[in-house]
């Protein structure tokens, strides 16, 4: 019989949980099968030493005692169910110890043995009651597309400025990339972020902006796109290799694109000629030390003065959707619906100077 609507989209919906890696602590498996063959031997041993104490209340059909090996051998039969029936209690304390205690470790000894099953069975849907809470509490995070160089740094900086590591979801075509980067504490979203889907796994529709940083620019073209079809009031962040693409990024709904190999060739053209003012460049840039470039709003004491009395250096005055530099002569009396691009000393975040 053909699947209904809802089931299909039941079948859908737990096939693409499977593509998201949540951040947990990690146990190797090998510890997990040394902690099982070890909680095994315990019960094994501790049923031996219940048998072996009572062994005059067991009758051996062969010799009628019960030694030493015969109660690890009543142990391994009963344990396993097997029970040749060639041992057996006879005594009514017998009896009643096996079935107050060594029933109750044959049931503990078979769960062992069938841990690994019971973990696949169990697993599947704590996994998915994780996925189910994630989603519910993500709100207004950040998206970054593509857990390259450009990927890994762009998540760093937010992190250093005090963006929560758990505001952060990434998406990355590789597998290993996603897994790598959810035991460093990350969620992450494996697939094509260039497919609603995906996107729609990480909760772009819910998200406060997105980081395009893919390898081609092509790539950044698609995401886009698909992330503004999604959310029109989305703020996009993309990278470009080429700058001759950064005009297609733009049409295609991007609010600021950033061209990596271009401000790369400014840098190495600026360390040419002046290393220092590269150093100082190059520290701007970098969240957390030195010296650092941000913006924020203009303050009630700031409105009405000049940028030059402000505490932190101005550098540029964003009035609406215009940029106003310091020596334009609209910035000369600040407004406070004005937003300020400052430099100003870095103060590392509690979260960053914790470690």
């Amino acid at each position: 019989m053909p699947k209904s609507r809802k089931e299909s989209g039941k079948s859908r919906r737990d096939s693409a949980d499977q593509n998201i890696l949540l951040p947990r602590p990690s146990v190797g498996p090998m510890r997990q099968v040394g902690r099982r063959l070890l909680a095994a031997f315990a019960v094994l041993w501790a049923t031996v030493l219940l048998v072996y104490l009572d062994r005059e209340d067991y009758s051996d059909s062969d010799d009628g005692t019960v030694g030493f090996i015969d109660a690890l051998y009543y142990t391994t039969v009963t344990l396993s169910t097997t029970g040749y029936g060639d041992i057996a209690p006879v005594s009514d304390g017998a009896r009643l110890v096996n079935i107050l205690l060594i029933t109750p470790l044959r049931v503990l000894f078979l769960i062992i043995l069938v841990g690994t099953t019971l973990e696949v069975l169990t697993e599947r849907t704590r996994e998915q009651w994780r996925q189910g809470r994630w989603r519910s509490a993500l709100r207004d995070h950040t998206v970054i597309v593509g857990f390259g160089t450009k990927g890994r740094s762009a998540a760093q900086t937010l992190l250093t400025t005090g963006t929560p590591k758990d505001r952060l979801v990434l998406i990355d075509p590789s597998h290993h990339v996603i897994k790598a980067a959810t035991e460093q504490g990350y969620a992450g979203v494996v697939g094509d972020a260039t497919r609603s889907e995906v996107l729609v796994r990480a909760e772009v529709q819910r998200a406060k902006q997105i980081v395009v940083a893919p390898q081609r620019d092509d790539t950044a073209v698609l995401v886009i796109l698909t992330a503004r079809q999604l959310k029109q009031q989305l703020r996009i962040v993309a990278a470009v290799r080429e700058e001759e693409n950064a005009p297609l990024l733009r049409q295609s709904g991007a609010d600021a694109v950033i061209m990596s190999s271009s401000a790369a060739g400014r840098l190495l053209g600026l360390s040419v000629l002046s290393p220092n003012a590269s150093s100082v460049m190059e520290d701007l840039i970098q969240q957390g030390t030195g010296l650092s470039l941000s913006e924020r709003p203009v303050t009630k004491a700031e409105a009405g003065g000049s940028p030059r009395e402000c505490a932190d250096l101005v550098v540029t005055v964003v009035r609406g959707h215009r940029l106003l530099g310091f020596d334009d002569p609209e910035a000369a009396r600040l407004e406070l619906t004005d937003r300020v691009v400052v430099i100003h000393r870095s103060t590392p975040s509690p979260r960053t100077a914790s470690g």
